[in-house]
């Protein structure tokens, strides 16, 4: 369970960023790919006599309905274009959600109410979850949320939980203060997802709302994306824009889109309730409808590109694109 932080901690002071930064560049595949990050701490989702890497996937057919029913025999693993044996494979309709809330605080966040379009787009995705039990003899299928903050600084206002009136509280405590440090924010909060994981079946994910902006950010998109990637949490932003902004979005994709994909998330440019709603139910059931994989880590140091897909061409495949092998952990 994440701990709660007594006060407001730097997101990575410089001289650590400094150093984080040259680990990070040790291994970097190509300009467009994450770069390797600095350290994997993270333990695997499964264990066996050698260490293994899990892969979360999401699977859509060609009108972007879920592809259900699939099984290990339907994916292919490659890694650096070499095919992988897949040694586990778990699908659950019903599997439970540890998502964490991180929302920017920035001065910008003022404009244009979009702190509370924002906080409004949090509640929509906090009601498509279920805080009670599935099954009445087990709280652990629960789905849990923890809320942060960040401008310059990470803050943590509540730690994971499934207590939606202790969630409530923390989105009221969400206030817009200086600067923006998006990109190092995500990494952190990322990096809190992953070491709070226990051996349990929760499906995990970062959820961001911010209007997009990074003015002070340490670490650049590509780093962050390794950073989620390696530990396999999905990153989920929602871009709070007006309806004008919303038209004027650019057709190339973005630096944070970028980041989104290569973790297995995807990115939601909302200005009106009804395009949150929309986004908050398409990143739940994603989380429920996720396939996750397993393959042997490979023993050499290095960052590894994975592609994942499935024998029917016909349907598409949404995963991280890489892990960092040579590790303890494995991934």
């Amino acid at each position: 369970m994440a701990t709660p932080l007594d006060r407001r901690v730097p997101v990575m002071n410089r001289a650590a960023a400094t150093a984080a930064l040259s680990l990070l560049l040790v291994c970097v595949p190509s300009p467009a790919a994450p770069q390797e990050p600095a350290s994997q701490p993270v333990k695997p989702t499964f264990r066996s006599a050698v260490d293994l890497v899990s892969v979360a996937a999401v699977v859509r057919d060609k009108r972007g309905r879920f592809a259900r029913n699939l099984t290990k025999e339907d994916f292919v693993v490659e890694e650096g274009g070499a095919r992988r044996d897949i040694t586990d494979f778990h699908a659950d309709d019903n599997a439970p959600i540890r998502v964490a809330l991180l929302f920017d605080v920035s001065g910008s966040m003022r404009m244009s109410s979009r702190l509370e379009q924002a906080r409004q787009a949090a509640r929509h995705l906090l009601s498509a979850l279920r805080f009670s039990a599935v099954d009445a003899a087990s709280t652990s299928l629960r789905d849990e949320a923890a809320v942060f903050s960040f401008d310059m600084n990470l803050q943590s206002l509540q730690p994971f939980t499934a207590d939606a009136g202790a969630i409530e509280s923390a989105l009221g405590r969400v206030q817009p203060y200086g600067q923006t440090s998006l990109y190092d924010a995500i990494a952190e909060t990322s990096r809190a997802v992953g070491t709070t994981t226990k051996a349990d079946r929760h499906r995990r994910a970062v959820v961001v709302f911010t209007d997009g902006m990074d003015t002070s950010s340490l670490l650049k998109p590509e780093q962050v994306a390794a950073i989620a990637s390696a530990i396999d949490v999905p990153v989920y932003v929602m871009t709070v824009t007006s309806n004008l902004e919303r038209d004027r979005e650019a057709v190339e994709e973005t630096p944070l889109q970028a980041l989104t994909r290569w973790t297995g998330g995807t990115n939601f440019v909302t200005s009106a309730p009804a395009h949150e709603s929309v986004a908050a139910r398409q990143i739940v059931d994603e989380l429920r409808h996720q396939y996750v994989i397993a393959f042997g880590a490979t023993s050499a140091a290095g960052w590894r590109p994975l592609t994942v897909k499935t024998k029917d061409r016909d349907l598409s495949v949404r995963a991280r694109s890489g892990y960092a092998a040579g590790t303890k952990a494995g991934s």
